[in-house]
């Protein structure tokens, strides 16, 4: 049966004359720049909607790649920053301290599991891991073991863009595949689920334990490798066999810390405190790019002359310029206090009945494969992605924005959505999935 190209959605809003004359000198992330539709003007943002050049509110069903938990533009979050702004937008941290790095640090030493307490401030939560990977290696080092250098990851992992980020994604699957050859040699095993798979992982470790600085996880989701989910007792699992054989463990919370999956982190739903925790995203308020690598006491003291021969113990070499952003600072700070003051968590603890009644319709649609929820997450599997851009158009002229990736459809939206708001959103996703399955189903009729 031949499709009808009358459904085809088709671009009505006009391109500003600034995204014309701009466009050109743009390299886009994750884009095919040969053929790439044209992005989407935004101009403004207000609570759970981008507003475009044409003066069209689209509710964002991404908060911005998971980073606007508390919504666009949040008063208190906009005054703080407008303060510091005013004060000091910035310093170096070497050798200087400020109140808002400070006060900063000892909040999340409050905050996060267990006694992780040293806060190592950073930009972007690639550097987050790599300033991780960097004091897991250091760390054994320290202690005399120079030869552990090498990591245990897992498939479906993503952890960032930059070298040793990549280095610990999947080195198959992952959209770092191509840089093969370029990335450090690491260890991928699939997440242990079964207690048959939980004593090889064990058997792994013990058989490789001279080689390994850690073991480095995605706590309850795998994010940008699939939207994969795992349980907190093979969390709990994995947790007490690095433990038992003195392996440290390090949490990449980039994105799900700040109540994401319906706990404030998502090591709290297995009750473990890993050894390093990577916090980034969400840690602003989706205000201002910054990250933190925080560290239990065992690490740090690790680091100190004292624990080593006269001058054998190095310091952590590593030190972003823009380290501890005081604008960052005040939006994190401030973050928190909508945290303390406001029902965020367990609005996204609430998401989750929402998302999974919401988007259930859509699992007996041709093509689907699995609808699965967790906290603020909602994910729907498709057999295959065909016709993305008609797919990513179709939501836009639905009055919503989802960017589907691989072979998911997802949505994060902001912590902070309404119920009228979040039900729009689920309505309009149902809506557009299912004229996207009868489109690709009839065009597969018709070859």
């Amino acid at each position: 049966m031949p499709r009808d190209d009358a459904t085809k959605p088709r671009r009505t809003y006009p391109t500003p004359d600034w995204q014309r004359r701009g466009a050109d000198c743009v390299w886009l992330p994750y884009t095919q720049m040969q053929n790439a539709p044209t992005p989407l003007p935004v101009v403004a943002t207000e609570d759970v909607y981008l507003i475009t050049d044409d003066g069209r509110r689209l509710i964002d069903g991404m908060a911005s790649w998971w980073t606007a938990c508390h919504g666009y533009n949040h008063p208190h979050i906009r005054q703080a920053v407008e303060s510091q702004l005013a004060q000091m937008p910035h310093v170096m941290f070497g050798g200087i301290h400020h109140p808002q790095a400070l006060r900063l640090a000892e909040r999340l030493a409050e905050l996060t599991p267990g006694d992780l307490h040293y806060s190592f401030f950073s930009d972007s939560g690639s550097v987050a891991v790599e300033v991780a990977l960097k004091i897991a290696v250091q760390y054994e080092r320290n202690r005399g073991h120079v030869g552990r250098v090498k990591f245990v990851t897992f498939r479906d992992a993503y952890h960032g863009d930059t070298l040793g980020a990549m280095s610990v994604c999947d080195p198959v699957d992952g959209m770092h595949a191509n840089f093969r050859g370029y990335l450090l040699d690491h260890y991928s095993l699939p997440i242990p689920k079964s207690p048959v798979e939980q004593l090889a992982f064990e058997h792994f470790l013990l058989e490789h334990r001279r080689e390994l600085a850690g073991v480095i996880i995605e706590p309850m989701v795998q994010g940008a490798g699939g939207m994969k989910f795992h349980s907190a007792q093979t969390l709990a699992a994995i947790r007490a066999t690095c433990e038992r054989l003195d392996i440290l463990l390090i949490a990449d919370e980039i994105a799900t810390g700040f109540g994401r999956t319906g706990r404030l982190f998502a090591c709290d739903h297995a009750d473990i405190v890993p050894d390093i925790l990577c916090l980034g995203k969400a840690l602003t308020g989706g205000t201002l790019s910054m990250a933190v690598t925080q560290v239990r006491p065992l690490v740090f003291k690790a680091f100190l002359s004292s624990s080593g021969p006269p001058g054998k113990i190095q310091p952590l070499m590593h030190g972003p310029t823009f380290m501890g952003n005081p604008l960052a600072c005040a939006a994190a700070n401030a973050s928190l206090d909508l945290f303390e003051s406001e029902p965020r968590v367990q609005q996204a603890s609430g998401m989750e009945a929402v998302l999974t009644n919401g988007l259930e319709p859509c699992r007996n649609l041709p093509g689907i494969l699995d609808v699965r929820c967790r906290g603020a997450i909602g994910v729907i599997q498709v057999s295959q992605l065909k016709e993305l851009n008609w797919l990513r158009q179709r939501f836009i002229d639905n009055g919503i924005w989802l960017r589907p990736f691989g072979d998911i459809i997802y949505v994060t939206p902001p912590l902070s959505i309404s119920p009228a708001q979040l039900e729009q959103l689920l309505t309009a996703t149902v809506k557009t999935v299912r004229e996207w399955c009868e489109r690709v189903s009839v065009a597969s009729d018709g070859d």
